[in-house]
Formats: structure tokens, C-alpha cells, sequence
């Protein structure tokens, strides 16, 4: 039995891949289907809430820069060595105060910058963004 090779065999001499790769899909089926779920737990001791405790409360200080570059702590216009003093008393406290940053909508990103570099230079560590739903137009 021999084969014979020649151009003017119009025979197909590939492969056809098409079933092996049915058959190599029905058996990941077949595989995923038995294996057995996952029902380990990690048991873990949590400590229990002390209810005697009571929870410190952190004062918020609002910190809005308007969209001409104004600063203001609290409602109150405050200038740059007025601003750096505050965080200086706020990042010295021991249960430091939160700090919330409301940049105005029109406001140009340099002077929201140079809030967010002093604030962190003077080690300013809670400090977040409020107010984005103005943004959300």
C-alpha cells in the first residue's frame, strides 16, 4: 500500500481539526462540570466591638477654592500664609481633623495644585475631594 504524491491529485491531504477540537471542548465540559466546588471557609477570630468605647469624633474643615483662585477655610477668604499656617496647627494636632477640598467647577487645576502641594508638604494626611457631582453634567 503505497501513496502516490503527484500534482495532478486533486485530493485533499489536510487534517481535518474540526472534530479534535469538539471533542477537546466537550471534555473541559466535562472536566469544569466535576470538579467540586469550593466549600472551604477560612475560620478566622475576629475581636469582638468594645460597645464602652466611644467612637472619636473628627472635625471636618471645609476647604473650597473658587474659580478665581480664592481660597476658603470655613466659609472665611484666606490668604497663603494664613492657609499654611492652618495646616500647620491642623497636621500638628494628634487626631488630625479631616479635610475636605471643594474645588469650584471653573477653577483653573494650578490653583487647586498648589493647595493640594502645600497641604502635603506641611503633612496634611486626610485630606479628600468633595463636591464632584458639579461634575457629573
Amino acid at each position: 500500500m503505497s501513496m502516490s504524491v503527484s500534482d495532478d491529485d486533486s485530493s485533499m491531504m489536510d487534517i481535518n481539526t474540526t472534530p479534535l477540537i469538539d471533542v477537546m471542548l466537550c471534555l473541559l465540559i466535562l472536566l469544569i462540570m466535576t470538579l467540586p466546588t469550593v466549600t472551604d471557609a477560612v475560620k478566622l477570630d475576629m475581636p469582638r466591638p468594645n460597645p464602652d468605647t466611644q467612637q472619636e469624633q473628627r472635625t471636618a474643615i471645609e476647604v473650597e477654592v473658587d474659580f478665581d483662585g480664592t481660597v476658603l477655610w470655613d466659609g472665611a477668604p484666606v490668604d497663603d500664609a494664613t492657609l499654611s499656617s492652618y495646616f500647620n496647627a491642623a497636621a500638628s494636632q494628634a487626631n488630625q481633623p479631616e479635610i475636605h477640598l471643594r474645588p469650584n467647577r471653573r477653577v483653573k487645576y494650578d490653583y487647586v495644585a498648589k493647595v493640594l502641594a502645600m497641604a502635603q508638604r506641611l503633612g496634611i494626611t486626610r485630606l479628600g475631594f468633595v463636591g464632584q457631582e458639579q461634575f457629573m453634567d
